[in-house]
């Protein structure tokens, strides 16, 4: 029981020196923006005091020896590849502290051996439990304390599950052993109810421990997510009735976590769907009193967009939201990154959301095949009703570095492509001088969607002086000269609208500004700035730098860090393949830059986010 505090307080203190980190490095991100704002150093993220120094270096040893991961490049074993170098020596730390309960003072060859090991490691095991749904909770506090969010401790979440399973096993393996040697398995299974809920207990750890594991959970993964919820449910239950009274309150502890979770994520659903007054129609089309007014479109022959108007509340730039389609998945919610960071332009709405979403299988291939057999139903019949949940996600800023590297694969634009916006958008003194964008993919259509608000971005970036580069790479057969012809055919596609379609709108929405209906809403002045952008984009992609090739990520990585004077972000969006190969290039050049080790080479902060969770 002395064990059992003292792991919480070690969490605890873990979790307070994150927050004491979180304090630093919020107190170094406000000096930037306000140096950038009040005087005219050239690098505002350079750090100019030796404290500040001192921990930028502590900081870049830390990021070097985090950041490597070793991936595993063939297809059928790539799940196999192993967490990035800081997530294990996370566990390491972990399991250093949990074999240390599992053992101190335990391991005497005496009459008690195999009771005290038994009796040990089943408080080492109840003990773990409440961190373990604390973990899984999208509320979670051990996220907002961290400063971080749900889905990057959901890694954690499995791990801890996976040490409770060993530390299990070794329970239940000693008091068997016990009663084996005494010969009294049977007097116990009959006298003891408890055993049998114990046995109970470690079956339905080891079914979720098996499922969890990446081949099985992504063969149905909406099937993975009911069954897991339930069998976390009973696994609860059959813990209550197999521990004693004294360490009953690690299950209650759970039990709390599980409950305020749900109950919260219930509110914010009935907050952000449900409108206690009724929507004015004068002020804001597209809203309605229960979920939200959402148009659907089929982007070629995987690619589906959602644009869900009249949402009221903010999202950053790198969040994501849960979405509920009653239509096509009755009882099916999934996660998606928001694609927009602005208000979508075709949309005379206050608040409008774009998710952009590739058809996979399961849900994400229904919806592409609603999508496209809407397409020749009529306009009413295109609108759906959608509910959605967050947003979720607690993302850096990305105004506070000198210079920004975005790389995603495919539909990983949906990541990148609004922190762009987000920079470029921003109303106030930053400290980014330099954005290198990238984007890769297999086929056209996926890298044409995004063309427009590229070059609206690039119109945006010269504006206010910010350089930047943007490089498109498209690897499949022929497929590089599908980007002219999808940008020919479709103008203005991040709004989901053809040329005719768009000017139509422009018209209606001119006629609604001289009849005095619209022209003093949020609308009017997003129409202005719209026509302005519009007339600033080309027709071509004279702006945008093309290959076929597979491209450097190293390379252009290096280029952009050797290129400015002060720290650089790196964000990337893919694959595992992507994301391992981004953050050993970044460890590694950091590594040979010297990064703050007297060599005056500034930091690189790499954010990266993976396909699935």
């Amino acid at each position: 029981m002395a064990l059992a505090r003292a792991y919480w307080y070690t969490i605890a203190g873990v979790l307070a020196l994150l927050l004491l980190i979180r304090l630093v490095n919020s107190g170094q991100h406000w000096l930037r923006l306000r140096t950038s704002r009040t005087s005219s150093i050239r690098y505002p993220t350079k750090p100019t005091t030796w404290y500040w120094q001192t921990w930028a270096t502590l900081t870049a040893v830390t990021r070097e020896i985090s950041y490597p991961q070793l991936y595993v490049p063939y297809k059928h074993l790539s799940w196999m590849t192993p967490p990035p170098m800081g997530r294990v020596l996370v566990l390491l730390a972990y399991w250093a502290v949990i074999i240390y309960m599992m053992t101190a003072g335990a391991i005497k060859k005496d009459v008690y051996f195999w009771e005290r090991i038994g009796f040990r490691n089943a408080w080492v095991t109840v003990t773990q439990v409440p961190l373990l749904y604390l973990l899984s909770s999208k509320t979670s506090l051990v996220a907002l304390l961290a400063g971080t969010s749900y889905e990057r401790l959901n890694w954690l979440h499995r791990w801890v599950a996976r040490t409770i399973f060993v530390t299990a096993t070794v329970h239940g393996f000693h008091f068997w052993t016990e009663w084996v040697l005494a010969d009294f398995v049977q007097d116990y299974l009959q006298w003891m109810p408890m055993v049998k809920f114990g046995l109970g207990a470690w079956g339905i750890l080891l079914w979720m421990v098996l499922t969890s594991l990446r081949p099985l959970r992504s063969m149905a993964y909406e099937v993975f997510v009911v069954q897991h919820v339930i069998a976390a449910i009973f696994f609860l239950w059959v813990i209550y009735l197999h521990v004693p009274a004294s360490a009953r309150y690690n299950v209650w502890f759970a039990i709390a976590a599980m409950c305020f979770d749900r109950a919260f994520r219930l509110g914010m659903l009935l907050w952000q769907n449900v409108k206690f007054t009724k929507p004015n129609p004068s002020r804001c089309k597209g809203g309605q009193r229960f979920g939200h007014h959402t148009q659907i479109a089929a982007v070629g022959d995987t690619i589906t967009v959602l644009t869900i108007k009249d949402v009221h509340f903010k999202w950053r730039a790198g969040q994501h939201l849960y979405l509920w389609l009653p239509s096509v998945g009755a009882f099916e919610t999934h996660p998606f990154t928001i694609a927009s960071a602005h208000q979508m332009p075709e949309t005379c709405i206050c608040n409008s959301i774009q998710l952009v979403i590739r058809s996979h299988s399961g849900f994400s291939k229904r919806l592409h095949e609603y999508a496209k057999k809407m397409e020749t139903a009529s306009a009413k019949k295109q609108i759906l009703t959608a509910w959605v949940a967050g947003p979720y996600g607690r993302p850096p800023r990305w105004d506070i570095f000198e210079a920004l590297v975005l790389i995603s694969a495919s539909t990983g634009a949906s990541f990148t492509l609004p922190i762009l916006e987000s920079v470029l958008d921003s109303k106030e003194t930053i400290c980014t001088k330099r954005i290198d964008f990238l984007l890769a993919a297999r086929q056209g259509d996926e890298v044409g969607f995004y063309l427009a608000r590229l070059h609206e971005a690039l119109a945006k970036a010269a504006d206010r002086g910010i350089e930047l580069s943007v490089s498109i790479a498209v690897t499949g057969n022929g497929q590089l000269e599908a980007i002219s012809e999808s940008l020919l055919s479709r103008s203005n596609v991040s709004s989901m609208g053809t040329l005719e379609t768009e000017e139509k709108n422009m018209r209606e929405k001119t006629t609604d500004m001289e009849r005095g209906t619209s022209g003093t809403g949020c609308c009017s002045n997003r129409n202005r700035q719209q026509q302005r952008v519009l007339s600033r984009t080309s027709s071509t992609d004279s702006h945008i730098h093309h290959s076929a090739a597979r491209p450097n990520v190293a390379g252009f990585i290096r280029n952009a860090v050797e290129a400015t004077g002060g720290e650089t972000g790196v964000v990337a969006c893919g694959g595992a393949s992507l994301v391992g190969k981004v953050r050993t290039s970044v460890a590694k050049l950091s590594d040979e830059r010297a990064v703050h080790k007297g060599t005056g080479a500034q930091g690189i902060h790499l954010h990266v986010e993976e396909y699935c969770f």
